[in-house]
């Protein structure tokens, strides 16, 4: 009824393989698992006994923690929550962990370990709907490729942070205009004295003041014409700088070492780069409390605006989402390099509070360096508080330019930047090829070739792709990645997906009872109550109020993308949201006979054992006889 298709896509559900290759032996059956649950043997082992698993368990703790513990939590998390209310933001925030975070961190990571398998090859255990690992490894590959510049970029300023003074903190280079200036303080205070104009009395006293005076401060134009050598627009691509792009290629050859042997490699490199940030992130702390004003800051950042509350759930539902990795692949082929017994369930709580912990802890860093910046300009603190690249380029190198010993903070506080970048960029390009490697046939050309080679030519490919981010206008080319590619929208159509499918498609009791062949006992049922109704209504919920309140890409609140730039943005964001929705069509439309007869027949052979039979449209017939069919 069905043409012919691989080897994998005809097993149906197949959760497990064999040990040994070629036994026969496709599917394992309960009874199996139920051995596995009462013997309680930790060296039993299912999946390929070929595929790599992690030296130790801490590997892969240390890897999922340097891969979810990124940017976002040090420049996004500190600035929705004083955005948000402050600590009322936690509230909200909290709860999203475990309804969003937690079930689908979870799901990711148990699915991976329980299949042996990466991202795409993982969602045989539902072959139509595989379209799911082909979007995961799509939305991946933009991140990969779009993230790896704000490495290059603190890489650059790493390298500009060994001088005194530093080059940021002064006017007078010849990348600087005759509206420098460093003295913001006395810039805003003479015209706080002066009668303000009618249409400009609620001007605020910072940036606001100085776009009024026509002055721009050293650090701004360091950034802008320094570092991006901003252009007019999208249009304006300009030139190539040869300083970004030997920064460029380091960057990419240092992720390349990292993972071209696999994750034994990969598992000894993280535990430097996931403890470094800790390490820098506690002596930034120490060193930003004794500092005055930093208890005004973390006063700002944590007092409660209780009027906030009904309005702050969109940012926190976004944020779990950004900061878990979740919908990417990546945990998934971490997970399946885990040994079959490894108690999954503990790790994502474990990963969760590690998670979390460290985005509030970095609060206390930034705000209280935000305090003292504000109380030496003698500005509000609201003035001075950024998100995203204008807290790491711009607010805090201003706040290290103030300070004693300006070069040594302004070293540690890049260094630490560019290793927590660092663990994440590789551990997602790890993902993705483990994803590629799992899809190629042994016998293809890229199948056939060592791991590094295959390592080379996706770092090369992305490498390529990224030479034009480090034009003129490269920014505006990495805002429209990092909006459309890898955002919001993207992540919660995926993780709304892999819930349906786990929970409804697959069976949502099927897996508890999978992960507890795993585990040795089930998980509690909330995580079965997550995956079927609660996650599913809150992804669908965010992702339509992004929809129905979506606004035009604009870049510092200024430049207005044109909208064949907005066109390319859409395709950017529609080629892993469509991969989905266009594999379940292909797959239906190369079936023969009816859609009753075939098409349904097709999705219940696809959710249910062999040995079930299914009573749909008046259609009975043995499961088992259907699914040779596909």
């Amino acid at each position: 009824m069905c043409e012919d298709e691989s080897q994998e896509e005809a097993e149906v559900a197949r959760p497990l393989v064999s040990e040994t290759e070629g036994s026969g032996t496709e599917v394992a059956e309960p009874s199996v698992c139920m051995g596995l649950m009462k013997t309680g043997d930790p060296n039993t082992e299912l999946g390929h006994s070929e595929r790599q698993t992690w030296s130790r368990q801490m590997d892969f703790i240390m890897s999922c923690v340097g891969f979810a513990v990124g940017l976002g939590n040090v420049w996004r998390f500190p600035y929705l929550c004083f955005k948000n209310g402050g600590g009322v933001f936690l509230i909200p925030y909290v709860l999203m962990v475990f309804v969003g975070g937690v079930p689908v961190f979870f799901l990711e990571i148990a699915l991976g370990q329980f299949m042996k398998q990466g991202g795409v090859a993982t969602w045989n255990i539902a072959p139509l709907f595989k379209g799911l690992g082909l979007a995961s490894m799509v939305i991946v590959f933009f991140c990969n490729t779009y993230y790896i510049m704000v490495l290059v970029w603190g890489l650059y300023f790493l390298a500009h942070s060994f001088t005194s003074p530093l080059p940021w903190a002064t006017c007078g280079h010849e990348w600087n205009t005759v509206n420098c200036t460093t003295n913001f303080s006395r810039v805003c205070f003479n015209q706080s004295l002066s009668p303000s104009p009618p249409n400009v009395s609620s001007l605020n006293t910072s940036a606001s003041c100085l776009e009024h005076t026509g002055l721009r401060s050293s650090v701004m134009e360091f950034w802008e014409r320094k570092v991006l050598r901003l252009s007019g627009g999208l249009d304006e691509v300009g030139d190539i700088s040869g300083y970004m792009v030997l920064c460029l290629l380091a960057t990419w050859v240092i992720v390349y070492f990292c993972i071209w042997k696999g994750v034994k490699s990969a598992g000894k490199v993280v535990y430097f780069t996931a403890v470094f940030p800790y390490l820098v992130l506690v002596v930034l702390f120490v060193h930003g409390v004794s500092l005055p004003g930093a208890l005004n800051g973390i006063i700002y950042y944590l007092k409660p605006n209780w009027s906030k509350l009904s309005e702050v759930w969109i940012d926190a539902a976004t944020q779990i989402f950004f900061s878990y990795a979740i919908g990417l692949g990546a945990l998934t082929a971490l997970g399946s390099y885990n040994r079959f017994n490894n108690n999954c369930y503990q790790d994502a709580f474990i990963l969760a509070l590690i998670n979390s912990g460290t985005s509030f802890f970095a609060g206390f860093v930034v705000f209280s360096v935000l305090g003292f910046m504000a109380a030496e300009q003698g500005v509000d603190i609201s003035n001075v508080a950024e998100s995203g690249p204008g807290l790491a380029f711009i607010a805090y190198p201003k706040a290290v330019s103030l300070m004693p010993l300006a070069p040594l903070w302004a070293v540690l506080f890049f260094l630490m930047l560019l290793v927590l970048g660092l663990d994440s960029q590789f551990v997602g390009v790890e993902g993705f090829i483990t994803g590629i490697m799992d899809m190629l046939p042994p016998k293809s050309f890229l199948g056939s070739q060592r791991r590094e080679v295959v390592v080379a030519i996706c770092c090369f490919t992305c490498f390529t792709i990224d030479l034009s981010m480090v034009t003129q206008g490269g920014m505006y080319v990495f805002q429209l990645f990092d909006y459309y590619s890898a955002s919001g929208i993207t992540l919660l159509w995926q993780a709304f997906w892999e819930c349906v499918v786990v929970a409804w498609v697959y069976g949502a009791d099927r897996f508890m009872d999978n992960v507890a062949c795993m585990i040795g006992y089930r998980p509690l049922p909330y995580m079965k109550w997550c995956w079927s109704y609660f996650t599913p209504v809150v992804c669908m919920a965010v992702f339509l109020f992004h929809v129905v309140n979506y606004k035009r890409l604009v870049y510092n609140a200024v430049y207005v993308y044109p909208w064949w730039g907005e066109v390319l943005g859409w395709f950017l964001a529609l080629s892993s949201m469509l991969c989905i929705p266009l594999t379940v069509l292909y797959k239906l439309l190369h079936c023969k006979g009816t859609l009753m007869e075939v098409r349904l027949s097709r999705v219940c052979a696809a959710t249910l054992p062999k040995s079930y039979c299914v009573h749909l449209f008046g259609l009975v017939k043995p499961l088992y006889k259907l699914s040779n069919n596909f």
